[in-house]
């Protein structure tokens, strides 16, 4: 199998380049004088490629599209997008609004489809292909279990993570809770206290996606303010936008976790072990 890694997905496509003993590819990615993208895949790309490309941004979704359409030719077409942007866009709240992410996702051509931990699985249904979402919080468990920590505590910040926090406690054997969160506005959250011990106990903080930091950062101060004594963030898709990473260490974070879905300073846990063991086992099947 041949590995293709978008502009946005490099270093992880190298990764599991390795993970999964595929050749990998190069590429070239440039931009034409007037802001148009130009992808091309330069060393032949063979009848079984794995495309791997996060869609952070427009530009990376127009990459991944050239990329697909590049190897038409080729017999069979993995495509494997780590964190798809636009994902959170999954319901429409307003008449005469889209919902984008399946508009997206029905762009998206290939004999098989990987994601990992999407925000709203409903969406895998929009892909014309065949779709596994794939889990990465048992990674981000291993890592924790790495380091040390006293009586420690897995915290989701509201219900709709409490799967992430279950899967990543298991793979540690340790208690996990969550949070009520109530979203007033696109900006404004509230969280209420639940009867949950965290005096005195290290406490992670564990999310598919952090990205403005103001719901984990609320939940930071929460936590402290019930006397934890140390407050780590973790999560798969670190988009970590704008000044986020200012306002957690700002609410008293004591270090961030995250995975390389999105390559980040804070990105210490590799993905490219789930998607080797996927792509692997997929070999021969169209």
């Amino acid at each position: 199998m041949n590995i293709i890694g978008g502009p946005a997905s490099q270093l992880l496509a190298g990764r599991v380049s390795v993970s999964s003993g595929s050749n990998l590819l190069i590429s070239e990615f440039r931009k034409f004088p007037d802001g148009e993208l130009y992808t091309r895949i330069i060393d032949d790309i063979g009848e079984d490629v794995t495309i791997i490309q996060s869609t952070v941004t427009d530009t990376d979704l127009v990459a991944l599209l050239q990329l697909i359409d590049a190897c038409s030719g080729a017999s069979q077409v993995n495509v494997v997008i780590p964190y798809m942007g636009y994902a959170r866009q999954d319901k429409r709240f307003k008449s005469g609004e889209p919902i984008t992410a399946r508009a997206l996702a029905r762009t998206i051509k290939a004999d098989n489809v990987f994601t990992i931990n999407i925000h709203d699985k409903s969406i895998l249904d929009s892909f014309d292909a065949k779709v596994v979402n794939l889990d990465a919080t048992p990674m981000i468990g291993k890592y924790i279990k790495t380091l040390e920590f006293h009586d420690p505590l897995i915290i989701a910040p509201d219900d709709g993570a409490i799967g992430i926090a279950k899967s990543a406690s298991q793979e540690l054997g340790i208690e996990y809770d969550y949070l009520d969160k109530t979203r007033l506005s696109g900006e404004s959250v509230s969280i209420q206290h639940k009867n949950v011990k965290v005096q005195g106990r290290d406490v992670i903080i564990i999310d598919d996606i952090i990205s403005t930091g103001g719901t984990i950062a609320e939940t930071i101060s929460l936590l402290r303010k019930q006397g934890a004594h140390e407050v780590f963030a973790a999560c798969v898709h670190p988009v970590l936008s704008n000044n986020a990473i200012l306002k957690l260490f700002k609410a008293g974070v004591k270090g961030i976790i995250a995975t390389d879905t999105i390559d980040k300073g804070v990105s210490v846990v590799s993905v490219a072990p789930v998607i080797a063991a996927a792509i692997n086992g997929n070999r021969g099947i169209g």
